[in-house]
């Protein structure tokens, strides 16, 4: 059964995609707020890194809803 099953693939589940992309949003919005609290006692350098990391935060969230649209519209086409 082993060397079988291998040959394929598993399918491309795509149904909760939206789901988890949605999550994943909601959770760098999240660290992205909690970021921004920690600042206010963060010296000069570690400011510029939580900018810097939260400007990641905001790209990142770009890309994720970006995610969500193409999976939105993959979903409408079935």
């Amino acid at each position: 059964m082993g060397k079988d099953n291998q040959r394929y693939a598993n399918p491309d589940d795509r149904s909760d995609n939206v789901e988890k992309l949605q999550e994943m949003v909601q959770n760098t919005i999240h660290n992205l707020e909690a970021a921004h609290e920690t600042m206010q006692f963060s010296s000069e350098e570690e400011k510029q890194k939580i900018m810097d990391k939260n400007k990641r935060r905001e790209e990142s969230i770009a890309s994720f809803r970006n995610e969500i649209k193409d999976e939105a519209k993959h979903n409408k086409d079935k």
